[in-house]
């Protein structure tokens, strides 16, 4: 592991081609990037493939990061294009459902009930148009800002703000209906 803990000094060393400072920037954001694929993509494997192109091109591409900007900022929006460009490859073939992950707990039927709920969600989200799904996914599974999410999409924070408004109320909408179809 490496030693330097301040994020500018990891940078400016990998800058330097320090190998271990690009890998503890890898550690730090590997999870976080991921997070975001697999909500643009819905699918495991994309996901993890244009997490890795991400690193590659972030690593390519570092001499154009700006030390003092937000390196998280700069990171998601490499991914987000990155997911955007699968995406347009793949408009026209079929997207595999995200599979329900069991996590560990201690009652078994809270377990359920939480993969459950979250599988309702996944699933509510992967129905609603792109333009609301990924701001969702950017606030609340990467907790970024309107204003990080709005540099990132490239769209006013005031148009981020209004999508994540009504793919909320279509999510609810959505979780409701699949509520109603599961007790009937």
């Amino acid at each position: 592991m490496y030693h330097v803990q301040d994020e500018a000094s990891l940078l400016r060393a990998s800058l330097d081609g320090e190998v271990e400072a690009w890998g503890e920037i890898v550690n730090r954001y590997k999870e976080a990037v991921f997070g975001l694929c697999l909500g643009f993509l819905r699918n495991h494997a994309d996901a993890e493939d244009i997490s890795h192109d991400t690193f590659i091109r972030a690593y390519e591409n570092l001499y154009r990061y700006r030390v003092e900007k937000r390196f998280s900022t700069w990171i998601f929006t490499i991914a987000s294009n990155l997911c955007r460009n699968r995406l347009r490859y793949r408009r026209h073939h079929p997207i595999a459902p995200l599979p329900a992950q069991m996590e560990g707990g201690c009652n078994p039927a809270t377990t359920i009930a939480q993969e459950d709920r979250q599988a309702q969600i996944r699933q509510g989200l992967s129905r609603l148009p792109y333009r609301y799904r990924t701001p969702i996914t950017l606030r609340y599974y990467n907790d970024l800002s309107y204003h990080q999410i709005a540099r990132i999409l490239s769209l006013p924070e005031g148009t981020v703000k209004t999508h994540i408004y009504r793919g909320k109320a279509l999510l609810r909408q959505e979780i409701g209906e699949m509520e109603v179809i599961n007790h009937a």
